[in-house]
C-alpha cells in the first residue's frame, strides 16, 4: 500500500471519533470553518439550559490555528452568543477546564490533534467537559445540510488564560512538592517531550522551583512542522527522547521520559531502561496505583483495542471492566452515567472519573510520578512486576494508508465476508466486533482491524505474549491484505 498523494479535492464535512478534521487549505478551509463552527456553537446552546451564552475557544500551536480561532470568535457573535478567546496556545483539556471554570456552554477547538501537519481540525466540547457524541455531531450535520445563514461579526473577542486556570487546578489536586522530594530521592530524573505541541512548558510550570534538577524539558519550541514528523507519541517518532533517557542510564542516573501529543491530551512514556511505554501498559500501572494504594472508587473503562493487561489487574482488584469501542466520548458516556475510576485507550487518551470526562494527559503525568513515589519504585521496576503477576504483554500497531474511499469499502466487504479462520499456525478463538473486526487468539494474544476514524488508514493492532509473536501476528495480516489489495 503506496502512500497516498495530497488529493487536491475537498472531502465531504464529517465528523469522526474526535472533531472534524482535514487537509488545511483543501478540506479545512475558513469558509467551511465558519459554517461548521456557527452550527456547532447553535447546537451547543441547544442542547444546554442556557444558564450563559459563553462558547470558550481554543487553539494549539498549528499554522494558522490562532487565526482560524479568532475567526470562530466571529462565527460564534454571528449567532448571538458570546466567544471567550485563549489568550495563547494551550493543550486541549485546558479548554475543557476552562468550560467547568466558567459553567460555559461549551467549547470549539482549533486542533489536530496527532495529526500530520498538513492537517487543521475542530474538536468540539460539550457543556460537561467532554467531547460530544455521535448524536450531537449528527444534529450539526443537520444543521449545516439545512443550510442555515449565518453572518460573522467582528468585535472585540475577552481573551482568558485557561493554560493557567487549568495548571493550577490540576495542582491542587496533587501534593507537588511531596512528588518532587520522593522523585529526588530515588534519584529519578525526568524528561519531558511536547513533540513541539502545546502542552509545552507546562510540567516545568506545574513543579516551580521544586522542578529544578528534576524536570528537563525537550522540543518546546513552537514548529507547526512539528520537526517532520507527526505529533503522535508512538515510538517512531521518539528518538531524541529516548535517546536522552538511554543516555542517563548509561551514566548511572535513572530517568524516565514523558512525551505528550500535539495538543496535550495523549501520553506515553518511556521507563528507565529506554523501553517504549503507551497507555497498553501505563493503564495497568495507573489501574495499580489507583485501586491499591489509593483505594479509590469506581469501575474501569477499556477500548476494545486496550491491552488485556487493564482487564486482569483491574479484575484482580475487584473491580468491573467496561469494554467500549475505539474513541473517547465512549469511555466518557461511561463517566457522565456512572462511577469509573480510570478510562483509556490504546493511542494514549486517559481521563479519571474524578477529574473530568476527557482525556488529561498532564493530569495522567501527575498520577505516574504518584504512583512511583508511592512504590519508591520506578517506571520500568513496576511494570515488569506486573508482568511476573499475570504474564508478559507486548504491542504494536501498524498503519495502512488508503488510497481512497473504494479501498476502504472493500476492505470492510473483504474483512467481513472472508473473516480469517486463523492466523499463521492459530486457530481464532473469538471474533470481536465491538469497533473493527478482533480476532482472539489464545489469553493476552489478538489481531485487530480497524478503520481510523480521524485519518484516512486502516489500523491494525496486536498484542502477544512476546515481541516475536507480536511482529509476525503483524506480518501475517498485512501479507493477508497485500495479497489482495497490494
Amino acid at each position: 500500500m503506496k502512500k497516498k498523494k495530497l488529493s487536491l479535492f475537498k472531502e465531504k464535512i464529517s465528523f469522526g471519533t474526535d472533531g472534524w478534521r482535514g487537509i488545511l487549505g483543501v478540506d479545512f478551509t475558513l469558509e467551511r470553518l465558519l459554517k461548521v463552527a456557527a452550527a456547532a456553537a447553535q447546537e451547543l446552546a441547544y442542547v444546554k439550559e442556557k444558564k450563559n451564552n459563553k462558547i470558550i475557544i481554543g487553539y494549539d500551536r498549528r499554522f494558522l490555528a490562532e487565526e482560524m480561532a479568532e475567526a470562530v470568535a466571529s462565527a460564534v457573535r454571528g449567532v448571538d452568543l458570546v466567544p471567550l478567546l485563549a489568550s495563547c496556545s494551550l493543550p486541549t483539556p485546558s479548554c475543557s477546564w476552562g468550560i467547568v471554570e466558567e459553567n460555559a456552554l461549551g467549547a470549539l477547538v482549533i486542533t489536530a490533534s496527532h495529526n500530520p501537519c498538513e492537517w487543521l481540525g475542530l474538536k468540539i466540547k460539550g457543556p460537561f467537559g467532554g467531547s460530544v457524541d455521535s448524536s450531537f455531531t449528527n444534529s450539526v450535520q443537520k444543521r449545516l445540510d439545512a443550510g442555515g445563514i449565518s453572518i460573522p461579526i467582528e468585535g472585540s473577542t475577552e481573551r482568558i488564560d485557561f493554560r493557567k486556570q487549568h495548571l493550577l487546578g490540576i495542582s491542587q489536586k496533587f501534593d507537588l512538592h511531596l512528588i518532587s522530594i520522593g522523585l529526588k530521592k530515588l534519584g529519578v530524573k525526568i524528561f519531558v517531550d511536547s513533540m513541539y505541541g502545546s502542552a509545552a512548558g507546562c510540567m516545568a510550570e506545574l513543579f516551580g522551583s521544586d522542578g529544578d534538577g528534576l524536570i528537563y524539558e525537550i522540543r518546546t519550541i513552537r514548529d507547526p512542522c512539528f520537526g517532520g514528523n507527526p505529533p503522535e507519541p508512538m515510538k517512531v517518532y521518539l528518538a531524541e527522547l529516548i535517546q536522552a533517557v538511554q543516555t542517563s542510564f548509561e551514566d548511572g542516573q535513572l530517568s524516565i521520559g514523558l512525551v505528550f501529543d500535539g495538543d496535550g491530551d495523549r501520553i506515553a512514556a518511556i521507563d528507565e531502561q529506554g523501553r517504549y511505554c503507551n497507555t497498553q501498559l501505563l493503564m495497568p500501572v495507573l489501574i495499580d496505583h489507583l485501586a491499591r494504594v489509593k483505594n479509590m472508587s469506581g469501575c474501569v473503562v477499556k477500548t476494545v483495542s486496550g491491552s488485556d493487561l487493564m482487564r486482569l489487574v483491574s479484575e484482580d482488584l475487584g473491580r468491573e471492566v467496561l469494554e467500549k469501542p475505539v474513541g473517547f466520548k465512549y469511555i466518557a458516556e461511561e463517566m457522565l452515567s456512572r462511577d469509573v475510576l480510570i478510562g483509556g485507550e490504546e493511542s494514549g487518551g486517559v481521563g479519571f472519573g474524578h477529574h473530568l470526562p476527557e482525556r488529561d494527559a498532564l493530569y495522567a503525568a501527575l498520577v505516574l510520578l504518584e504512583s512511583i513515589v508511592a512504590d519508591n519504585k520506578c517506571l520500568g521496576a513496576k511494570i515488569d512486576s506486573l508482568h511476573a503477576r499475570f504474564g508478559k504483554s507486548h504491542f504494536d500497531r501498524i498503519d495502512l494508508t488508503l488510497k481512497d474511499i473504494e479501498m476502504r469499502r472493500n476492505l470492510e466487504n473483504f474483512l467481513k465476508k472472508d473473516t480469517p479462520s486463523s492466523i499463521g499456525n492459530k486457530s481464532v478463538l473469538e471474533v470481536i466486533t465491538t469497533d473493527g473486526i478482533k480476532l482472539v487468539l489464545d489469553k493476552s494474544h489478538w489481531l485487530m482491524f480497524r478503520f481510523s476514524g480521524t485519518e484516512p488508514l486502516l489500523r491494525i493492532y496486536c498484542e502477544a505474549p512476546s515481541s516475536s509473536e507480536v511482529t509476525s501476528t503483524l506480518y501475517y495480516a498485512k501479507q493477508l491484505l497485500d495479497n489482495d489489495f497490494g
